[in-house]
């Protein structure tokens, strides 16, 4: 399975966010796309997904062009920087509106069974975090789009969370952006950088000192 966006084209308002944007990602295979705040790389995110409109865009899944809003098909899971865990709904029930296994998430982590019937309030951030990662990845759709997934994790959980990636990549593709960026350079198969409203294909952690994202 192979995903192709091409040709995009975003302004807010007159000012221009991304021009002649291509890029490419396949199925066992992570993409990771580098880029200071501002560059455009949750908007390309977005467009993928299809809550974000640009003036123009090109989305093809194995060379077949998709002509509607890809999140209306099965393809597709966001995770946006923001939570969106149902405040209604306690976290057994959760997982159960999602079809994924609560047992099985308990047995990787052992910490979340008290909270078996607490509603998202009772978490932290960082527990949010955890429970919406492992719900995108453990998703029936073949196309996950990441955006700071690490955000708030810490350094044993993002590790966890890195083998989940690995694991569920061998039947998906994979997008992530995130500021953790040895951790996205660690899983990463192919990489990009979001800059000069370009995304553009980098071989190495050396092209983005040398393009000057890193130090």
């Amino acid at each position: 399975m192979k995903l192709e966006i091409d040709n995009v084209e975003l302004y807010f308002g007159k000012k221009l966010i991304l021009k002649s944007v291509f890029l490419t990602a396949e199925e066992n295979q992570v993409v990771g796309i580098f880029g200071r705040n501002g560059s455009g790389k949750t908007s390309l995110l977005k467009i993928i997904y299809g809550s974000l409109q640009p003036k123009y865009k090109l989305l093809r899944i194995n060379k077949k062009p998709v002509l509607k809003k890809f999140y209306k098909t099965d393809w597709v899971a966001y995770l946006p920087q923001y939570h969106f865990l149902p405040t209604h709904l306690n976290l057994q029930q959760i997982f159960s509106a999602y079809k994924i296994s609560w047992a099985i998430f308990i047995e990787n982590f052992e910490s979340f069974a008290i909270y078996k019937n607490s509603k998202p309030k009772a978490l932290s951030g960082g527990e949010r975090r955890i429970i919406e990662v492992y719900l995108i990845l453990n998703s029936s759709s073949k196309v996950l789009l990441l955006d700071e997934p690490f955000s708030n994790l810490a350094p044993l959980i993002i590790e966890k969370i890195k083998l989940l990636i690995e694991e569920k990549k061998k039947s998906k593709i994979i997008i992530i952006t995130d500021h953790f960026y040895r951790d996205v350079l660690a899983i990463s198969d192919e990489i990009y950088l979001a800059r000069n409203q370009q995304i553009s294909a980098i071989k190495s952690k050396k092209d983005l000192i040398d393009y000057g994202y890193l130090i």
